[in-house]
């Protein structure tokens, strides 16, 4: 059964965050997650809906200051954000539903896809009474990012946006030493050139020139941009066009930290949920 906690004002006049807790059947434990919700909501189906991974991450990147200037600028549509917190067996539970990496890391994350469907939103519909919403996203950081992707992608009719930070887009299904061969080995990209073309999704990708060091094919690119602007090519052949279906933004001063995410945040939420777009 859910558990709830006494709702935070923090001194935020028009945002309310509550704190709260859903025992997981699927997961087989405790899921703490943040509700940030909006100043106001007309009715419930004028409100959009963000789930972010890693949400333990958020207030560490200050996200409720983050969404009161945007509400303060006017610039945003009324956005309910859930921020699940990841749990012990992160590695298990975030990757690619259904095909672990070469180390059999992600062979939770078709438990964890079933948790966000069949426990967390039926749950968030009823606590917060808005049973339609306007649309759905999802996003996530680093190997987070991953998961918010590959569900999206493996549930097009139900999203809208997708937003990866630093996403660990190199999860492979073979090591470099073993035969790697990156166009049959990357398993996200695999999954999208084997894809179809949905018109209605939008991709948004964070990467940063300070994310790694690591250079596997020695072309002078780190991996972490190689395999987003990689991926981006395989979503641009399935039709996908720059601009409005894909927003890339690259850090000069970027690292694989949460701090280079709160500051690339602002940048996803204008792009996906500006006011009247």
């Amino acid at each position: 059964m859910p558990k709830r906690s006494t709702p935070d004002e923090q001194g935020h006049r028009r945002l309310r965050t509550e704190h709260l807790r859903l025992d997981s059947e699927h997961l087989e434990r405790e899921v703490l997650f943040d509700i940030y919700l909006p100043p106001s909501i007309e009715h419930p189906g004028a409100v959009s809906l963000l789930l972010i991974n890693d949400g333990q991450d958020l207030p560490v990147m200050r996200f409720r200051d983050i969404l009161s200037r945007l509400y303060d600028e006017d610039g945003m549509d009324p956005l309910l954000c859930i921020g699940i917190h990841a749990g012990h067996a992160r590695k298990q539970e975030y990757g690619t539903a259904g095909t672990p990496d070469y180390k059999q890391r992600g062979s939770r994350a078709g438990l964890y896809t079933r948790f966000v469907f069949e426990e967390l939103l039926p749950f968030v519909r009823a606590h917060t009474g808005a049973h339609h919403f306007r649309d759905k996203s999802f996003c996530g950081f680093s190997l987070g990012g991953l998961m918010a992707l590959d569900i999206v992608w493996n549930h097009p009719h139900e999203f809208r946006n997708v937003g990866v930070f630093s996403g660990s887009l190199w999860w492979r299904t073979r090591a470099l030493d073993d035969g790697y061969d990156e166009d049959r080995d990357r398993i996200m990209h695999a999954r999208i050139r084997e894809g179809a073309h949905h018109p209605w999704l939008r991709f948004f990708f964070q990467t940063g020139l300070l994310d790694e060091k690591e250079d596997r094919n020695n072309n002078g690119i780190i991996d972490s941009i190689d395999d987003t602007l990689d991926l981006i090519k395989e979503l641009k052949r399935l039709g996908y066009s720059d601009g409005d279906d894909i927003r890339y933004l690259e850090l000069a001063d970027g690292r694989h930290d949460v701090p280079t995410w709160g500051r690339a945040f602002p940048d996803f939420l204008e792009w996906a949920f500006k006011k009247g777009g």
